[in-house]
């Protein structure tokens, strides 16, 4: 993907089957793409945050694993923009198709008892997960990976439309917030890919304050961070108002959102 401009640094050439548009090694010679890197920050702090909460409210484990696996993408692709090297890239991709897998499982766990565990919709999802592993470690094109983890993304969109419309109406803008935020950074992606050229051209142009800006992939990770999370929180929040506790949203210095919820652990 990335042209010619790129500088020699810690790590090596690269040996991932992905180089982004962002300069390698421009800005520090221990980080290939530094932006692009400490941009997953997003995705590693608040989750670490929600899942400490979820588990001081007594919620169930799987949105605390549900927290942790945003983080564990986090730091698969902080390593992976980092180095450059296949296999970390290995642990940013397949790690999103896991992640993904359990959002499925929590949002279409919402409406059911506390106590049940659907085997079917488990083993359907780990099935899924080892066939994508298998298929992509032996076949390494990314539009694979790309498809797959589209097809878990659209599963949860078509759950959540469903939410908003028949079940919870009120969650609308909890839920179309997170969709919004997700799609935008989905937009930047690929402005960020299909102009790459024309990005570096201007930011040769800019003050270096500014051409940061154009750094399309890490606004990429800051919105996919920022609607993932969201997305926990309104599966969440779905979960706790069947289960009829008493959730609230309220944010964190008068910014982050988190979900508060009346304590379940002497229920």
């Amino acid at each position: 993907m990335a042209p010619a401009g790129d500088r020699a640094g810690y790590w090596g050439p690269p040996t991932s089957t992905l180089d982004w548009c962002e300069e390698n090694y421009v800005v520090s010679y221990y980080i290939a793409e530094f932006w692009n890197t400490v941009s997953n920050l997003i995705f590693i702090l608040p989750p670490i945050y929600g899942a400490i909460q979820s588990y001081r409210d007594g919620l169930e484990k799987r949105y605390i694993i549900a927290y942790l696996c945003v983080t564990a993408v986090g730091l698969g692709s902080w390593c992976f923009h980092m180095t450059l090297k296949y296999e970390m890239q290995l642990l940013d991709e397949l790690p999103m198709i896991y992640s993904c897998c359990m959002f499925v499982y929590c949002l279409y766990e919402c409406f059911k008892y506390k106590t049940t565990t659907n085997y079917p919709l488990l083993f359907l999802l780990v099935a899924y997960s080892i066939g994508v592993t298998i298929v992509y470690l032996n076949w390494k094109q990314p539009v694979f990976h790309q498809v797959m983890y589209g097809t878990l993304v659209a599963v949860l969109v078509l759950r959540s439309v469903y939410i908003v419309l028949w079940v919870y109406p009120w969650l609308r803008g909890l839920g179309y917030t997170s969709l919004t935020v997700f799609l935008l950074g989905f937009f930047l992606w690929n402005v960020d890919n299909i102009f790459c050229d024309k990005l570096r051209g201007l930011r040769e142009r800019l003050p270096p304050l500014v051409s940061v800006l154009t750094q399309f992939h890490a606004w990429w990770h800051i919105l996919t961070g920022l609607g993932s999370y969201l997305h926990i929180l309104f599966s969440l929040y779905s979960r706790t108002l069947y289960l009829k506790y008493r959730p609230k949203v309220k944010f964190l210095f008068g910014i982050w959102p988190v979900l508060l919820v009346e304590s379940t652990k002497k229920q």
